[in-house]
């Protein structure tokens, strides 16, 4: 169940920010788990907004491979800055906030289990005019880091395979330019924020055994593990989120268990 003061915190924006002729986009950013899209997804219902991830913009399979081959092969694991199409996010908020009464707006979808865009002729379809536009995202407002910062590596995914450094500097180079450009766009970003990134892992875990019908403490060991590898790959941005490494307009502070304690 979504705490009432995260459904109140979301209206407070889109009161803030909308007027009859304009449409506010919003942001909801939290790390893997923090329950961003729930909320999101709940708080779009209540107010009547347009709801869609930054995950359903990735990059296609096929652009991801290619930039794994010309750039670096760890670009080929979606989620990281530089791997969703900025443009399509932009171009369907475009049309969400130019939409009228009677529009149909195809927002864009992502097939996990492909891994891969879905067709867009099965894409869910926005019906009218949106309140507001509300898109959640990991790394939403996150800022780049500085050079000093990208140097050395923190953990054994950088080590093993970016020891030169290579893909953290071009994920770091996405921040900067069209990610911040994009995430300035958004009339204001609401963060929140984990108690430790040691959390994240927990969070990631209870979700997995949610999706296989199984108890926290029954999902296998090797997931578990298989888990600890893959939230690597956000774990740099997420940790400079946490220590203030992100533009937002109100930080919620959760407990383990997700809930707010300060706001």
């Amino acid at each position: 169940m979504i705490d009432a003061r995260l459904l109140d915190a979301v209206g407070s924006l889109v009161a803030a920010h909308a007027r009859p002729d304009h449409i506010p986009l919003l942001g909801i950013a939290g790390a893997q788990g923090s329950g961003k899209t729930t909320l999101a997804r709940a708080a779009a219902e209540r107010f009547s907004a347009a709801h869609l991830s930054l995950d359903d913009v990735y990059l296609t399979k096929r652009q991801r491979q290619s930039l794994a081959r010309e750039v670096h092969p760890l670009f080929a694991v979606r989620g990281p800055p530089g791997t969703h199409d900025l443009a399509l996010l932009e171009a369907t908020v475009s049309a969400l906030r130019a939409a009228g009464p009677d529009s149909r707006t195809p927002l864009p979808a992502f097939d996990k289990l492909t891994d891969d865009r879905a067709p867009e002729a099965s894409w869910p379809v926005f019906a009218g005019r949106p309140s507001a536009v509300l898109i959640d995202g990991w790394c939403l407002g996150a800022t780049p880091q500085a050079e000093a910062e990208l140097g050395l590596p923190i953990n054994a995914l950088e080590i093993e395979r970016d020891g030169d450094g290579t893909w953290r500097r071009d994920v770091n180079a996405a921040l900067t330019g069209p990610y911040a450009e994009t995430f300035a766009r958004f009339d204001a970003i609401l963060f929140l924020k984990a108690p430790s990134f040691d959390a994240v892992l927990d969070w990631r875990c209870e979700q997995e055994a949610g999706l296989m019908g199984l108890s926290p403490a029954d999902l296998p060991s090797a997931r578990r593990a298989e888990l600890a590898v893959f939230i690597q790959h956000f774990e740099r941005i997420t940790r400079h989120m946490l220590t203030g490494g992100v533009r937002t307009d109100v930080t919620v502070a959760l407990d383990k268990q997700r809930r707010p304690f300060s706001s």
